[in-house]
């Protein structure tokens, strides 16, 4: 069981399934594979605590650190936003994926969400605009995404 705090809301979400897990395991290899070939930063998984406020404190699938803002890494958690926060939807966590937390995202600065769908099997990336996040693309299965962000180029075939 996960637990987030939202607003100092207390929401439990019951553990991920295999099919999320191994989707997790993959896209977190690719991702940290690339930072660590390019010296960008550091990528982390669940559980690990993101602290954007003393109210709202959330546990991100993956995320990424820059280099350049690795003083926000603490030994306890990370306090504030991530660059980029990966999500991987559930029938328990894609209404709230796709709408609180992509405005607490966006309000606290983080510049890249994907949501990462296993049903569809796409991945959605989203940078953030001056008014919240603007849909970069939605990719599937025989097409190749990039990462404004990283620069980092996949293909959803590769995850799923």
């Amino acid at each position: 069981m996960l637990t987030n705090a939202i607003n100092r809301k207390l929401v439990m979400v019951p553990s991920p399934k295999e099919y999320h897990q191994r989707i997790s395991g993959k896209l977190e290899f690719l991702l940290r594979a690339f930072v660590q070939d390019h010296a960008l930063g550091v990528v982390y998984d669940a559980p690990f605590d993101v602290v954007l406020s003393e109210e709202t404190v959330v546990q991100p699938e993956i995320i990424f650190i820059s280099k350049e803002r690795l003083d926000v890494i603490t030994e306890d958690n990370v306090r504030g936003a991530p660059d980029l926060v990966i999500e991987i939807l559930s029938e328990a966590t894609a209404e709230r994926d796709r709408i609180a937390k992509r405005l607490l995202y966006a309000k606290y600065g983080v510049k890249e969400y994907w949501l990462v769908d296993p049903q569809t099997k796409s991945i959605e990336v989203l940078q953030l605009g001056e008014r919240g996040f603007d849909l970069v693309g939605i990719f599937w299965e025989g097409q190749k995404m990039r990462s404004p962000l990283l620069g980092m180029e996949l293909e959803p075939a590769e995850v799923f």
